[in-house]
């Protein structure tokens, strides 16, 4: 029983140190945002790789995620003769829920575990010791450009989602539901509402921050050589995206009730 205990206590101080941890990498790699040196060709860099090395996957995602929405909607409103009012149900699910999610896990499988490989290959190489032994900080140095470039990046793949599934919706719903392209695209844009838009920028601004700050976490605190890197590369990806869903959860329980 008392070894029981002890495991127990052990593994929720565990917890309560990863939580700490954690808290303190964000608030050094925020505050470095806004100290020098600023890394902007480091940043610049990172944009480019999540931004455009992640628009074909977004893409993708966007207009099969429009298309099948298109077709689902369509079953559930025809009983009700409601079905030249798709364009509605597909602007306000993407933008308010499915654009923001679906794209935050996606980057999260091809940016997250990306960037929690490279900064562990770094770790068990010892390349960040040495950083540190030139004077240079590795967190302000490794992680606040990424942490730009994610909260820059992924809310502009978000745009991009939303709008690739409504161009995929408009597909299904011209050419298979016989609906006409003004009527389509006029109730799409009259359902959402300025608060539906900015509800929709902020939640990727924070899935942005979630995915880099959990990859850079996972990759800075990796140990065991290679086994070690091929776990935190997983557990990122996870551990990434549990967070998204959770998150998505509560944001929109407060956005809700804010109305």
């Amino acid at each position: 029983m008392t070894s029981s205990v002890l495991r127990l206590d052990d593994t929720l101080k565990g917890y309560v140190l990863t939580v700490q941890e954690f808290a303190q990498l964000c608030a050094a790699a925020f505050a470095g945002a806004f100290r020098r040196p600023w890394y902007l060709r480091d940043t610049l860099y990172h944009m480019d790789q999540i931004g455009v090395g992640s628009l074909f996957i977004v893409l993708l995602t966007g207009i099969f995620t429009g298309m099948v929405l298109a077709l689902q909607g369509a079953i559930q409103l025809e009983p009700y003769g409601a079905v030249q009012y798709i364009s509605r149900l597909i602007s306000t699910s993407v933008v308010r829920e499915l654009g923001p999610v679906l794209a935050a896990l996606m980057i999260a499988g091809r940016v997250g575990s990306g960037i929690a490989s490279e900064l562990a290959s770094m770790q068990v190489t010892e390349q960040i010791d040495a950083l540190r032994a030139e004077g240079t900080d590795p967190i302000k140095k490794l992680v606040t450009p990424r942490l730009v470039a994610s909260v820059i990046m992924v809310p502009v793949l978000t745009v991009i989602t939303n709008g690739i599934a409504l161009l995929g919706g408009f597909v299904i719903a011209h050419f298979y539901l016989s609906i006409d392209p003004y009527f389509y695209w006029t109730w799409a844009f009259e359902a959402l509402r300025l608060h539906d838009l900015i509800y929709g920028l902020i939640k990727p601004t924070v899935f942005g921050f979630i995915i880099c700050m959990v990859g850079c976490y996972a990759g800075l605190n990796t140990a065991g050589g290679t086994v070690g890197v091929g776990q935190s590369t997983t557990q990122a990806m996870v551990t990434s995206s549990i967070l998204i869903l959770m998150t998505d959860f509560f944001m929109t329980k407060v956005f809700v009730f804010l109305g």
